[in-house]
């Protein structure tokens, strides 16, 4: 019997967990609701928090929107998620795995928590050939999020930070977690502890190192989330100068970086002595569409090391055995499969097919006037609206076209006017959302 999971994402809820509002209530009323109380406070990190997430807030208000119009179409261009299905030669892998799962000769247990030989060398092999990245130097996982909370988990909560303004929220939400973020000033946006980098037109979506203060680590992903932009071969190297100038660390995010058409470095380990300051943190999900299989890898070289000395990489092999059991031999298959010649271009053929959609959507948003930005090397659009506020953009082509985007204010302050639009949809929503946008005029 086949038995198949729903196809529904799970994505975090805003869940109400504020008083009732009811101030006729009695006290009585309101001790018979709360029936027993722990003794345990709530961490102040975690209370540190902006109360809601991006992506809840937008899925919110898009079930708002589908109650009232319920017979509209909506075309999804938020959350960037991959739609074209995963290629045979890659699921066969991972399905001859899970059936020898049921033969003596095929079944295996638990394996290497840093993941399996075969696997880590052909990473090594086809992103990292000539960067003298060593098979040891490679952990594999469940995805690139998790990795970010295990590099957070790594490094002392007292040690000071950096992220590009506008940036993926998973760097700031895991610092805040861990307590290196500081209070949130809700004001400005912005925690006291973070040091913000522009990140704009202005300065071709690279911060101005030489006004930016030193700080311990620095998150830095390219091609970026949500700008689409990826970071030269000059700008690279400016960026571990600057590292290794101030004693820095760069985790660097390249999930992206199999999207990059020009010249562009695909990975910090390009780049001479980055070994010395720099962790790599990549994923499958964006170039091999396993976003729900769920596989990633982090690069932690032996060269990068503590003040006192000590190698990093062995604290972070302590907490990947102690934290994780390591992913899913069947995944394990299917990335394998991922990276012979036959699936890796496969897979080049789909992402193809997803910055094709980038193009369309680019001259859409430039039809109308507008600055559009990324598209080229990510599968990311960055189109900035003048005058208006970020949700205001979102409400307005929600309403009016029945097109779910991401408003840029959600990914930091410096994204305040701008909206981010996923060129991971099918070709015929993409094509419907540009008629769609075309008639906003």
């Amino acid at each position: 019997m086949l038995y198949l999971l729903s196809s529904c994402v799970c994505i975090p809820r805003a869940i109400s967990v504020q008083p009732s509002t009811d101030h006729s209530s009695s006290k009585s009323d309101r001790a018979q609701r709360i029936e027993y109380l722990t003794k345990i406070p709530r961490s102040v990190n975690l209370e540190s928090l902006q109360n809601g997430y991006l992506f809840p807030e937008i899925s919110m208000r898009e079930s708002d929107y589908a109650q009232r119009n319920p017979h509209a179409r909506l075309i999804r261009l938020g959350i960037g998620d991959t739609t074209q299905p995963i290629p045979d030669i890659i699921t066969s892998a991972m399905a001859e795995q899970a059936m020898a799962l049921s033969t003596a000769q095929g079944y295996k247990g638990y394996g290497p928590e840093q993941g399996y030989r075969e696997l880590k060398r052909a990473i090594a092999k086809t992103f990292y050939q000539d960067m003298q990245v060593k098979e040891n130097e490679i952990f594999v996982s469940d995805g690139a999020q998790c990795d970010i909370s295990r590099v957070q988990m790594l490094l002392d909560a007292s040690l000071s930070i950096a992220v590009q303004d506008p940036t993926f929220p998973g760097y700031v939400d895991s610092s805040v977690i861990v307590g290196r973020a500081g209070r949130l000033n809700a004001g400005s946006g912005k925690y006291k502890k973070i040091v913000y980098m522009k990140c704009g037109p202005e300065n071709n979506f690279f911060p101005n190192l030489s006004t930016t203060p030193k700080t311990d680590l620095i998150f830095f992903c390219s091609p970026n989330n949500p700008t689409g932009s990826a970071a030269s071969r000059q700008q690279l190297e400016q960026l571990v100068e600057f590292a290794k100038a101030n004693g820095s660390i760069i985790i660097y995010d390249s999930a992206y970086a199999a999207y990059i058409s020009d010249e562009s470095p695909r990975s910090i380990f390009e780049i001479s002595g980055a070994k010395e300051v720099a962790i790599e943190i990549s994923s499958f999900s964006k170039f091999a569409g396993f976003t729900g299989v769920r596989l990633g890898w982090t690069v932690v070289p032996e060269e990068l090391l503590y003040a006192n000395g000590y190698p990093m990489i062995r604290d972070y092999d302590r907490i990947v055995c102690t934290c994780f059991n390591g992913a899913s031999n069947i995944v394990q298959a299917g990335g394998l499969a991922c990276l012979s010649p036959q699936g890796f271009q496969a897979l080049k053929t789909i992402m193809q097919y997803y910055m094709e959609n980038a193009k369309i959507l680019v001259e859409t948003f430039e039809s109308m006037g507008l600055k559009v930005y990324g598209g080229k090397n990510g599968p990311y659009i960055w189109v900035h609206f003048p005058g208006l506020s970020s949700w205001q953009v979102f409400n307005q082509i929600l309403e009016r076209a029945a097109i779910v985007t991401v408003p840029g204010i959600g990914f930091g302050p410096g994204g305040e006017g701008y909206i981010r639009v996923s060129a991971f949809g099918r070709r015929e929503s993409v094509l419907e959302a540009s008629k769609r946008l075309t008639k906003l005029l």
